[in-house]
């Protein structure tokens, strides 16, 4: 989706009659169609083809030729099995880079698991690090290990593209969920190799930082971040906790993180004296950072988002008007658009196999008939 919206063609290849899996995750549907779908699958073409099938393979590899990119999310050696692997396709297209995204990589003694975004986040310990300090581990609320391992492979496909233009060749870009997730555990990571023990659970309170969390006002949450000793100072004088600034126990940072047990209700306390707007109104005209814990309504209603152009309205052939979010990547020269609707299933299919690959009507015709497409 990230290249599709910077303006590159992308056809996705879905399996005749079912497709992707997500078009089935539910509910919520839209007359059918999935609003998960819907979410990931904007500005894509969908082509339904069963590559198993002789006829099929042939389309696929007259498609694959005039490629620049192949990503696919194949459990490895799914596709060496066919001829489809990276070894047997660059091979044929030296210029062809290979995307491959699975659970745990294509090297290693769990490169044959499957991977799902839950149990990566498990296996990979974000949800030793996440959640309340007295309860079990929270995944996050969206699909991060998704998210991540897409985000990197967009990432290391455009760095292979770049080194194409040097070399002339393609490679293979092999990325695992599971070093995805453990790539974004930085800091946490840092504290378990300096002192050798695995950071624990401790709600939204940060390990390093305080007070840098939320807190209740009388009407709301509020994320307070004071990052440094300055903002600590100036939070004491607006929070009227004027002993707490000048208190040993609370005057650097060092000292807050230590003593958090002591200070952590102090804060709490006064914060639940003012409403959210109250707070944010003091916190804002101080310079202290400071927002809402905002519903999804609040955010994607919000203004400031809206002006970024972060939520588009999309006509889609069967759920009507539609909408989705934006893309956060904001060029001056060449900027992204939001231009297509996700794709029914198998919506160009005539359209490739006709306009690109030079087939007749008769001949896409049979195919059906034949459910290769």
């Amino acid at each position: 989706m990230q290249f599709a919206d910077m303006g590159a063609r992308v056809i996705k290849i879905e399996r005749p009659g079912g497709g992707d899996d997500t078009r089935a995750w539910g509910p919520p549907f839209v007359s059918g169609e999935s609003a998960y779908f819907l979410s990931i699958n904007r500005n894509k073409e969908s082509v339904t083809l069963d590559f198993k099938h002789p006829e099929g393979r042939r389309l696929l590899d007259a498609l694959i030729a005039r490629a620049d990119v192949l990503v696919e999310n194949f459990r490895p050696g799914t596709l060496d099995d066919m001829q489809l692997g990276y070894d047997a396709l660059h091979a044929t297209h030296p210029r062809l880079v290979y995307t491959s995204i699975s659970g745990f990589g294509q090297t290693g003694p769990l490169r044959e698991r499957a991977g799902y975004d839950a149990v990566l986040q498990g296996e990979a310990g974000l949800m030793s690090i996440t959640g309340p300090a007295d309860g079990q581990g929270y995944k996050v609320g969206v699909a991060i290990a998704d998210l991540a391992a897409g985000l990197f492979a967009a990432q290391g496909t455009l760095l292979a593209l770049y080194e194409r233009e040097r070399s002339g060749r393609g490679q293979h870009v092999d990325i695992a969920m599971l070093d995805s997730v453990a790539a974004l555990l930085t800091y946490q990571a840092g504290i378990y190799f300096t002192t050798g023990a695995p950071p624990t659970r401790a709600g939204n309170a940060h390990p390093t930082v305080a007070p840098y969390e939320t807190f209740r006002a009388s009407d709301g949450d509020v994320v307070l971040a004071a990052g440094n000793d300055d903002l600590w100072r100036r939070f004491c004088r607006v929070a009227g906790l004027d002993a707490c600034a000048t208190d040993p126990r609370f005057a650097t940072n060092r000292d807050r993180v230590r003593n958090y047990a002591a200070l952590r209700p102090i804060v709490a306390d006064v914060f639940g004296r003012r409403t959210r707007a109250e707070w944010l109104d003091l916190l804002n005209e101080a310079g202290i950072p400071a927002g809402p814990v905002r519903n999804l309504q609040e955010v994607l209603t919000d203004q400031q988002l809206l002006a970024r152009e972060m939520v588009h309205t999309l006509p889609h052939a069967v759920a009507g008007p539609v909408q989705v979010l934006g893309t956060p990547v904001k060029l001056s020269s060449t900027p992204g658009a939001v231009r297509c609707p996700p794709p029914t299933l198998g919506e160009h299919t005539d359209t490739v196999l006709l306009g690109d690959l030079g087939l007749s009507t008769a001949e896409v015709a049979a195919l059906r008939a034949a459910g290769v497409v």
